[in-house]
C-alpha cells in the first residue's frame, strides 16, 4: 500500500540539508569518532552558558508559581522591558503596543509571512540566507532570489533588489548574517530604505505596501570595529515598512529558553498575534517574567556582554587565525574575517581532487563528507541555506567550539588536505 496523498504543502516541503548532515554526524560519534561539530547555530550549554543572573529568575518565576497562560502579545512587563532594552542598547523607541512576544524567531517569521503574503505574491531574499526559501514555499509565495557575493559581503545591494521590487510584498534582510557572520554596510542599506520608501510612495491606497523583515537576531554581537545598522535608524521613515525579528537567543547563549521577540507597526504586530493566538506560539510565562527582570537588570546585562563577547571573539580569531594559515601554504582554502555572530564563512574549493586511493571529489557534497570523514571537521556548506550546489562555501559555527580543541582539529585538517592531490 503507497502512502496516503496528503497537501501540497507537505508533498513538496524541503527537508533540511543540515539535520541530514547532523544524523550522519550523529552516527560517526555513536561509532567512537572524534568530531569538531562546528556545524548547529547553537550553544554547549558547559561551553556558553546562559546568564546565572538569567537562570536564578527563571527559577524564581517557577517558584513563585508563574505558570499560567500568558497575554497573547506577551506579558506588559516583558513588552516594556524589551522597550526599554532597545532604546538604550539600539537607540530605537518602540511601544509595548509595537512589540510582539513569541517562543523565539521562527514563530514570529512564519506569523508576519503569514500577516504579509498571499499565495503568488513577490517576496525577495538573496542566498545564502537562513529559511527564507521554507516560509516562502509554506505562504506559496514567488520567490526573487538574489545571489550574494564574496564583494559585498554575502549581502544583496540594492542594485540587485531593484530589478525585483516592483510589485514585491516582502524583502527579507538578516543583519548580521546567518550563515556568513557579516553585516551589511552603512551606505548599501540606506540606499535600500530609500528606494523601499520611494516605492511605498508610488504605490495607491489600495495597493499593497512592500514590507522589510530585518532578522537582527545577531544585532549585539559584533567585534571590533564593525557597527550594526538598522533600517529604522537610517531612515525614520522606514519605521511604518520595517518588522524586526530579534530575541535572547543568541544574544545571551539562550536558545532553549524560548523568548523571542518582533518590532514593527501597531497595526502589522496586532495581526501577528491575531495568528500566534491561534498557534499558542507564545513563550512560557515564567521565562518571560524572568527575560523581563533581566532585561531590566543592566548591571547584569553588562556584565554578560563584556565576558561573552570576548570569548566569542578570541574563538573567531584563533580559528580565522588557522585558517588563514593554511591559505597561506598554498591550500585551496579561503577564509572572511569574522565581523560579527557567531559564523565565520570559510571557503573549501576542493572539488576534482583525488583523496589517497584515488577517489574524486566530484561534488561539493563530496567534499563535505571527506572533511567529516578524514579530518573530524563538520561544518554546514552553503547549499544548506538556498546557494547553489557547486558553491565552496561553508558556515562554521563556535557556539560548540572547545578552544582546547582547536590546535588538534588544524592538525587533522592540515594531514586530510595533504592527502588530496
Amino acid at each position: 500500500m503507497g502512502q496516503p496523498k496528503l497537501s501540497y504543502i507537505a508533498e513538496t516541503l524541503i527537508g533540511s540539508e543540515i539535520v541530514k548532515l547532523g544524523n550522519m554526524i550523529k552516527e560517526r560519534v555513536k561509532q567512537g569518532e572524534k568530531i569538531y561539530n562546528y556545524t548547529i547555530g547553537d550553544f554547549d550549554p558547559k561551553v556558553f552558558p546562559i546568564p546565572s543572573v538569567l537562570e536564578q529568575y527563571i527559577k524564581d518565576a517557577y517558584t513563585n508559581g508563574y505558570t499560567n497562560y500568558p497575554s497573547a502579545e506577551g506579558e506588559a512587563y516583558l513588552r516594556e522591558a524589551v522597550s526599554g532594552f532597545v532604546k538604550k542598547y539600539a537607540k530605537m523607541d518602540y511601544a509595548a503596543n509595537e512589540i510582539q512576544i513569541a517562543a523565539g524567531g521562527r514563530p514570529l517569521m512564519y506569523a508576519l509571512f503569514q500577516v504579509i503574503v498571499d499565495k503568488g505574491d513577490k517576496v525577495i531574499y538573496a542566498v545564502p540566507s537562513w529559511n527564507n526559501n521554507h516560509y516562502a514555499h509554506l505562504t506559496g509565495a514567488e520567490s526573487c532570489i538574489i545571489t550574494s557575493k564574496l564583494e559585498n559581503n554575502f549581502m544583496p545591494t540594492a542594485a540587485e533588489i531593484a530589478p525585483h521590487i516592483s510589485g514585491a510584498t516582502l524583502l527579507c534582510l538578516c543583519s548580521p548574517q546567518n550563515p556568513t557572520g557579516t553585516t551589511i554596510s552603512k551606505k548599501e542599506l540606506t540606499e535600500i530604505c530609500d528606494m523601499v520608501v520611494a516605492e511605498n510612495a508610488k504605490r495607491g491606497a489600495d495597493e499593497k505596501k512592500l514590507y522589510v523583515m530585518f532578522d537582527q537576531m545577531y544585532w549585539t554581537l559584533t567585534y571590533g570595529d564593525t557597527e550594526h545598522y538598522s533600517p529604522v535608524s537610517l531612515n525614520p521613515a522606514m519605521k511604518e515598512f520595517t518588522i524586526y525579528i530579534d530575541g535572547i537567543s543568541k544574544s545571551f547563549c539562550a536558545t532553549g529558553v524560548r523568548v523571542g521577540w518582533s518590532l514593527g507597526p501597531a497595526t502589522v504586530i496586532a495581526k501577528m498575534k491575531a495568528i500566534l493566538s491561534h498557534l499558542g506560539a507564545w513563550a512560557p510565562m515564567a521565562e518571560q517574567k524572568a527575560t523581563g527582570d533581566f532585561l531590566n537588570n543592566e548591571a547584569a546585562v553588562e556584565t554578560f556582554f563584556t565576558s561573552y563577547k570576548g570569548k566569542l571573539w578570541s574563538l573567531l580569531q584563533q580559528l580565522y587565525a588557522g585558517f588563514s594559515a593554511l591559505k597561506a601554504d598554498g591550500f585551496d582554502v579561503d577564509v572572511v574575517a569574522p565581523k560579527a555572530a557567531i559564523y565565520m564563512t570559510i571557503k573549501f574549493d576542493l572539488a576534482g581532487k583525488k583523496t589517497a586511493d584515488g577517489t574524486v571529489l566530484s561534488t561539493q557534497e563530496d567534499v563535505t563528507q571527506y572533511l567529516l570523514a578524514n579530518a573530524g571537521l563538520a561544518i554546514v556548506p552553503f547549499y544548506c541555506f538556498g546557494a547553489e550546489k557547486t558553491s565552496p562555501w561553508y558556515r562554521l559555527s563556535i557556539g560548540t567550539c572547545k578552544e582546547e580543541d582547536i590546535k588538534e582539529m588544524f592538525e587533522k585538517l592540515k594531514n586530510a588536505l595533504n592527502n588530496l592531490a
